[in-house]
């Protein structure tokens, strides 16, 4: 589904509160980011119960009900779970995943909130939510009839959003602080493999998976907990962060000169993370215009080509790294040139 503009989890829910009520709305998304508990939060906050449906496994007379005879005419019995008294919010998961007769039971469902001579009570909602084909999942082409009966909007996962709720729902320390260093890290691409990859969801199911170990996890269970979860350039990165918390090294010590990188052969991991860490806080604090910088950001970038040039002497490789484009993201023009100006060896072309 090409969509125009997509939304963050608040704005999902403002949109919902909104929108919801007087039309029926589409929620496109990446497996992971949290399309269904913000429907079934939004039902919650408004008092009324979730009926949720998976597209995926529902047949026609799932929807449509089957027939019965009452006074010599055929009646559709629907569900009864669907045919309720009280008005109720229905999420149909996985829409765009069912077989195209589904979705033609669906369309009376979704455009007049009726079933045969059955009609939802006033004030129902109803709201459908699918994967996108990109992200290797099981989807459909949903038929333009249906497309065309509900309101479109895609969900993109926001790490300020999701560590709000988190703080909230008491996830994993850990989880919590390790995002608030690399925000980028709290979704990834599905992978083309079958492969675990990264995403809120697979986070939430890490902090449970630490706090069910406690104090008894071990090195060998961290390895396991987070290739089993997370996208494995994440895993790594996950378990550096984590022998930093347990060892000395700290990035801001660092940065203020209290600490040196860390040099030894078998602490190559941690500092690949530490300097990968020194990135995104690079990313984050310095400004795109030269002529903006405050005093903080001044010393900051004045320290930064220090450490980078220090970091260069115990690997090159992983101080490139820190200056290198890297999906898309790259550190400020006026830094670079900075860089070029001052370490040139860092951005010399590599020979053959």
């Amino acid at each position: 589904m090409n969509t125009i503009f997509s939304v963050t989890q608040k704005q999902l829910y403002d949109f919902l509160l909104n929108v919801a009520p007087v039309r029926p709305v589409f929620i496109w998304g990446a497996p992971g980011i949290g399309k269904s508990a913000i429907v079934e939060n939004f039902a919650s906050e408004l008092g009324l119960p979730c009926v949720s449906l998976l597209g995926s496994q529902l047949a026609p007379e799932d929807i449509i009900g089957v027939p019965q005879i009452k006074d010599g005419y055929s009646v559709f019995c629907p569900p009864k779970m669907i045919a309720r008294n009280e008005p109720y919010c229905l999420f149909l998961d996985e829409l765009n995943a069912c077989s195209q007769e589904v979705q033609k039971a669906f369309y009376s469902l979704i455009h007049e909130q009726r079933i045969g001579e059955f009609i939802l009570p006033e004030g129902t909602i109803v709201i459908g939510a699918g994967n996108r084909a990109q992200d290797s999942a099981i989807v459909k082409p949903m038929s333009s009839a249906l497309i065309n009966r509900m309101v479109h909007v895609q969900l993109r996962a926001s790490h300020r959003d999701w560590l709000e709720w988190a703080y909230a729902h008491e996830i994993h320390p850990y989880v919590i602080e390790y995002i608030q260093m690399r925000p980028d890290h709290l979704w990834s691409e599905p992978p083309k493999t079958e492969e675990p990859f990264s995403t809120p969801r697979s986070w939430h199911m890490l902090s449970d998976c630490l706090y069910a170990y406690g104090k008894s996890l071990g090195e060998t269970d961290i390895d396991i907990l987070t290739s089993s979860c997370l996208s494995p350039h994440t895993a790594s990165q996950f378990k550096a962060f984590l022998k930093q918390i347990q060892s000395k090294y700290d990035l801001a010590k660092i940065i203020n000169g209290e600490l040196r990188w860390p040099d030894q052969p078998d602490e190559r991991d941690l500092l690949y993370f530490m300097a990968q860490s020194l990135r995104a806080q690079l990313i984050k604090e310095l400004p795109n215009e030269h002529m903006t910088l405050k005093a903080n950001q001044r010393q900051l970038a004045f320290r930064a080509k220090d450490l980078i040039k220090d970091l260069s002497a115990i690997s090159l490789e992983i101080a490139q790294m820190v200056v290198a484009e890297q999906k898309g993201e790259a550190l400020p023009a006026w830094f670079m040139l900075e860089v070029i100006r001052d370490l040139p060896r860092l951005v010399a072309k590599k020979d053959g």
